[in-house]
């Protein structure tokens, strides 16, 4: 027994001894050696609850460790700086020539969680867009810009163009009034996007009174601007939108061009259709940044088996 805690005791004397390298010879600051001697002394107390010391653990030792600040709650970002630690701790050792290896050579970093898109429900898309195409039909002033207004959003949802696709727009697209239409994304690279047919009507409404307003205008975006870019701004379409968002009662926070593209997405496929045609349609140049929606996927297979499976059915009736 009192082998054991002098093995113990020597593996605190070495943590003491890295922390006073990480203060003399890289200059770290207080704030950063107390996290360091916090981790460490966490890690420290885990293993000496197995009966194992800093200096003798193994591989399995810290992915044990790891395992249990998992089970504490702890998220992947914080388990990795957990193991940034250990990794400097250990590679300190080996480089004094206290231990002969480094268990944490062969332990990748947790996987941070990919954290799921915003996103709006059905009804609240169409509570934005009625009230959209309401104030379009409102004669007055500010006409021609909630024409426009409702022409981008029935356009956007529509479609899941990224808003830099939308605001930059040709104004030639127009002329052929299909349910399609042809964009330019990134990379240069196009690809057809769908229109609903209220989309259409709305685009069509909107490019009547800009062709009337400015009969000659040589402008070669849809959405003109003054600015600079020729072009809406981003920017502009922005807080257009949150203002109608909080006319309809919505909450502004939640709302922005870009969660509409996600609410294109996920109502799709909540709907049934194919992850890879969605990942065509939004432009997606690999299926793994499409598959941030597969939540959405699984939700909908749940539902599936416990609506048809004849073993849920079962379980139903017992209940």
């Amino acid at each position: 027994m009192q082998q054991e805690l002098t093995v113990l005791d020597l593996s605190g004397a070495h943590i003491e001894a890295f922390i006073e390298m990480l203060s003399a010879e890289r200059g770290a600051a207080a704030n950063t050696l107390s996290a360091y001697q916090r981790d460490l002394d966490d890690y420290r107390d885990f293993l000496i609850d197995r009966g194992v010391s800093a200096d003798t653990a193994t591989s399995a030792d810290v992915s044990s460790y790891l395992s249990d600040l998992s089970g504490r709650g702890f998220a992947a970002s914080s388990q990795a700086r957990r193991l940034s630690a250990l990794k400097q701790f250990y590679q300190f050792l080996y480089a004094e020539g206290l231990r002969g290896d480094d268990p944490t050579g062969v332990i990748d970093a947790p996987k941070k969680a990919r954290p799921l898109p915003k996103t709006m429900s059905v009804a609240d898309v169409d509570r934005l867009l009625e009230l959209a195409a309401e104030e379009a039909r409102m004669p007055g002033p500010q006409h021609f810009e909630r024409l426009r207004l409702s022409a981008m959003l029935e356009t956007l949802y529509a479609s899941g163009m990224r808003v830099s696709e939308l605001v930059t727009l040709p104004a030639n697209v127009m002329k052929k009034r299909e349910r399609f239409l042809t964009v330019r994304g990134k990379g240069n690279k196009e690809r057809a996007v769908p229109l609903s047919r209220r989309a259409l009507d709305a685009l069509t409404a909107f490019d009547a009174e800009r062709m009337r307003l400015s009969p000659d205008d040589d402008n070669p975006y849809l959405f003109a601007s003054g600015g600079a870019a020729g072009h809406l701004s981003r920017q502009v379409f922005a807080r257009d939108l949150k203002g109608l968002a909080a006319r309809a009662g919505l909450k502004t926070a939640a709302i922005s061009p870009h969660v509409l593209r996600h609410a294109f997405a996920s109502h799709l496929l909540q709907n049934g259709a194919d992850l890879r045609a969605v990942q065509e349609m939004l432009g997606h140049a690999d299926i793994s940044t499409t598959q941030i929606y597969t939540h959405v996927l699984e939700e909908r297979l749940r539902a599936l088996v416990e609506m048809h499976h004849p073993l849920a059915k079962e379980a139903k009736k017992r209940d």
